[in-house]
């Protein structure tokens, strides 16, 4: 791997001078955010501190200050004569040791006449570019999507619409048209159980978790979630005010014995899973440990919240039922995304949970989402009952399935030798691991040299794993062609390049 100096600090390591905030706090809420968004990840070695400190442009004994308040958060670990290290899993376990928030991530911002809370948790991390070809985290094909039929639609019931009664009234009978239809979708799709009452829908996945973790979240209460993970269900859950435990992910999901002795010694508030298809790795949870995570649940105390982002794209056999499916006691919160292959704006997110718990989210929802689109939910309840949504979705597979088996013949034909993966039978993204010793900033600075887009987002490595999550699904056959090109020409010149002389 390359030599920490070689990471380009100053890029993510901002620090603003004459900055009302002390600057030793300001370099803590930085490499934090850096941390948390996976730009440096566990097992990181950092410089030395009189480098570091040449780099930024700072005092020694101020970066000394802010790296033992780091420690002490359990940030990193340093070690005598070895250097500093972002801290790994195995080395938290080693010491029994959880990682802990620090208080509220956020300072005050004043402007000329007030000031407010700036989060350091909070920060966009998403990437733009115009490159003629991106790889993504496993969206949908845009052109796929049938526009003209949705909008012929949506101006249709708009047209028809006669206010001949209250509008409050039009818009709760029609709500609960659409809840009716949506949770017997739900209940035929997923092998749920639920009626309207244990049914929210909301404008998107986002605000779904943004919701659950609202009511469920006090600050400082303890949250296990999978490592890797998904970065911006990371920063809600902490900016909630949840300390974040992560377990380490393995072939067959979650590693339960790693849950059960945290149990066993801490009292854990929520287990944050996406058990079905883990993301990134694409990894399901295996039978016999789904049937284990609910007896902890019951044994412990703790609620499962399962986050079933990608339902839409089960490319092979049956699908795997979410953990909600097989709940008898009620401690699955179960959240998830409806329709991603509709343009953006009829999309839905839901949560189906007990109905005391839901009922309690509704009073919530009026304040963030008090407006109810009745013409859209017209038209999805006609999708719905006319079977056009199962016609799309069977239509679509067909096509992903291709992207997908073409995607995994180019990448064994290309990379063979160079990676590892597995072919995901759900989803629209492929989990590959290099096995060559590189920096995945330098591969991504190279790719976009040669017209290729990937996202920092997608980038993941470690002291033990280099891994990037590419998605297929919204690339043609010819432009993956070309990506995968660009890709391994890209890795020959930095393999040829490195000073190590891998292979």
């Amino acid at each position: 791997m390359d030599s920490p100096v070689q990471i380009p600090f100053k890029s993510f390591i901002q620090l603003k001078v004459g900055d009302a905030t002390p600057v030793y706090l300001q370099i803590i809420f930085e490499f934090i955010k850096a941390i948390q968004l996976g730009l440096l990840p566990e097992g990181t070695k950092l410089p030395g501190t009189r480098i570091l400190c040449k780099l930024l442009s700072i005092n020694r004994n101020t970066l000394i200050k802010a790296f033992q308040d780091l420690e002490a958060q359990g940030f990193i670990e340093i070690r005598p004569n070895q250097g500093t290290f972002i801290l790994s899993d195995q080395k938290q376990n080693q010491r029994k040791r959880m990682i802990s928030k620090p208080e509220k991530i956020a300072q005050a911002t004043t402007i000329e006449n007030f000031s407010f809370k700036s989060s350091s948790v909070l920060e966009n991390p998403e990437e733009w570019s115009d490159l003629p070809l991106q790889f993504n985290d496993g969206l949908p094909d845009l052109r796929l999507i049938h526009t003209d039929i949705l909008a012929r639609l949506y101006v249709s019931k708009l047209k028809r619409q006669k206010i001949r009664r209250p509008w409050e009234q039009i818009q709760t009978q029609s709500h609960q048209h659409f809840k009716k239809q949506f949770f017997n979708f739900l209940n035929l799709t997923r092998g749920l159980r639920i009626s309207e009452s244990n049914l929210l829908t909301t404008s998107s996945h986002e605000v779904s978790l943004f919701l659950v973790t609202k009511l469920l979240i006090s600050e400082g209460d303890q949250v296990i979630v999978g490592a890797p993970g998904y970065y911006l269900s990371n920063m809600t859950l902490t900016d909630s005010g949840a300390k974040i435990i992560p377990v380490a992910v393995d072939e067959e999901g979650l590693d339960l014995a790693s849950l059960k002795k945290i149990c066993e010694t801490q009292t854990i508030r929520m287990v944050y899973l996406t058990s079905v298809y883990h993301y990134p790795t694409t990894i399901s949870l295996s039978a016999k440990r789904r049937m284990e995570i609910l007896e902890l649940a019951n044994r412990y105390g703790f609620v499962i919240v399962e986050d079933d982002y990608d339902f839409d794209f089960h490319l092979d056999s049956n699908p795997i039922l979410p953990l909600a499916a097989i709940d008898t006691n009620h401690q699955v919160v179960y959240l998830g995304s409806f329709a991603r292959s509709l343009p953006a704006g009829f999309g839905y997110g839901f949560i189906t949970a007990p109905a005391a718990f839901i009922k309690e989210l509704e009073k919530h929802q009026r304040i963030l989402e008090p407006g109810i689109d009745v013409i859209k939910e017209q038209v999805l309840t006609d999708w719905i009952q006319d079977g056009e949504v199962h016609r799309l979705s069977k239509k679509n597979k067909v096509i992903y399935r291709e992207r997908r088996d073409e995607f995994v013949r180019l990448l064994t034909e290309k990379l063979n030798g160079r990676i590892r993966f597995s072919i995901p039978v759900r989803g629209l993204a492929i989990w590959v691991e290099w096995l060559d010793d590189f920096n995945l900033i330098r591969m991504q600075k190279k790719c976009a040299e040669n017209g290729l887009f990937l996202p920092k987002t997608i980038l993941y490595q470690t002291k033990n794993v280099t891994a990037t999550r590419l998605g297929f699904g919204s690339m043609n056959l010819k432009e993956m062609e070309i990506a995968i090109d660009v890709l391994s020409k890209c890795l020959k010149s930095l393999v040829h390049d490195s000073p190590n002389g891998e292979k």
